[in-house]
């Protein structure tokens, strides 16, 4: 069996942390930095492991790769809070020989209000997230950040379970917060008018609903597209 240390970065998520720990819990080690909750996320955190930790927030970047750095084992399973590893996932991660590959992307099962969703670009979302430590490096995002891996990379047959909106509350809170971060990053290369304020949500959620096929997960689909829309009116707004 491969020895794998699983890392999570958490704030504020006594929600989703138990769930997502109980899913983790048959790896060798578990890693959790938090960066300044005020609920029960480290007390649900350490009833699962004893490698709580906190960290100044300094980026999901920044933080990822200095949970990373914690990890004793060679293989590292990155996880966020809101994620799930299935049954299938773990016998998978466990019994299969990792060594053909330096990391392997798994597909993400997205949910919105509790429904998976197919269409919306979310139904193929293959995320890089087991990896060998001594070959993997965070990139420098502020949003969108993901691991870089020296070395052939491969694919696992089992998928995760993204648990990204349980509600609308929750929902605007995350994207009025992303689309912040995208609209710092982009400040400097990205020119922003009265036309690309209009027609940029517009084009945003056509691309999610028809062509992206959106529109196969019914009201749900719609959501999620007038979601992204309205993700790209802020960033557009915030830029100006």
């Amino acid at each position: 069996m491969n020895k794998i240390s699983v890392i999570i970065i958490a704030k504020n998520e006594a929600q989703n942390i138990g769930e997502c720990l109980e899913s983790v819990k048959w790896a060798d080690e578990i890693i959790v930095v938090d960066s300044g909750s005020e609920d029960d996320t480290i007390s649900i955190a350490k009833s699962f492991t004893d490698k709580v930790f906190f960290n100044e927030w300094k980026g999901f970047a920044q933080q990822k790769s200095f949970t990373m750095n914690l990890a004793a084992n060679e293989w590292v399973l990155s996880v966020d809070a809101d994620e799930r590893v299935t049954d299938e996932l773990k016998e998978e991660i466990l019994n299969s020989d990792l060594n053909e590959y330096d990391g392997y992307r798994i597909k993400r099962e997205n949910y919105f209000l509790e429904k998976v969703i197919r269409g919306c670009g979310w139904g193929n979302d293959y995320q890089l997230r087991l990896f060998r430590k001594s070959k993997t490096k965070l990139t420098n995002r502020l949003v969108h950040e993901g691991f870089e891996v020296e070395g052939k990379i491969g694919q696992l047959k089992n998928s995760m379970l993204h648990y990204s909106y349980r509600n609308f509350s929750d929902a605007f809170i995350k994207i009025n917060h992303y689309s912040t971060l995208e609209a710092i990053e982009k400040q400097n290369r990205k020119r922003v008018n009265a036309f690309s304020i209009i027609i940029t949500p517009v084009i945003a959620f056509t691309q999610h609903f028809f062509l992206r096929k959106g529109f196969i997960d019914g009201m749900h689909g719609l959501f999620v597209s007038i979601m992204h829309a309205i993700t790209k009116l802020q960033v557009q707004l915030k830029i100006w």
